[in-house]
């Protein structure tokens, strides 16, 4: 697997609350600008989405994949990989949550590695990570915080 990125950011909320949100992946077509349709394909025994299909439309980058998600019992994790897609060959991510000031506030920890099928320079591979994490951090801040 390559090289994965990371990035943070604080929310002002408490980790259930964010992870609410992460978890309710049929509602990303709402708020992740990118996504235009997601299909949770299988629920595990705890009742959390375990595969999930999306359709992503990211400008120059189109491509509709499957993700296979393990979620951490205490709540404050969850790491996905790629079953299948059309334009990635391997993806790896993690939300870690982290929380601050006795839980008001949580610092929300975005790690991904993607491998696309066409070869990518790992320079522009990972520009493209951390786009991809600052804008997907950002519109879940903006999501949660607006849910107050």
């Amino acid at each position: 697997m390559a090289e994965e990125s990371t990035q943070s950011i604080v929310i002002d909320a408490p980790p259930d609350r964010i992870m609410s949100v992460i978890a309710d992946l049929e509602a990303y077509p709402e708020w992740a600008k990118a996504v235009q349709q997601t299909e949770v394909l299988e629920t595990g025994d705890d009742g959390m989405p375990a595969q999930v299909r999306f359709t992503l439309d990211a400008g120059p980058v189109k491509d509709v994949y499957t993700l296979s998600y393990d979620w951490a019992p205490d709540g404050l994790s969850v790491t996905w990989e790629l079953v299948k897609g059309q334009m990635q060959r391997a993806q790896h991510g993690q939300y870690l949550l982290r929380p601050l000031d006795g839980g008001q506030r949580t610092e929300v920890t975005y790690t991904l590695s993607v491998e696309l099928v066409l070869p990518m320079i790992g320079l522009l591979r990972r520009k493209a990570e951390k786009m991809i994490m600052d804008t997907a951090l950002k519109e879940l801040k903006r999501r949660v915080e607006g849910e107050g």
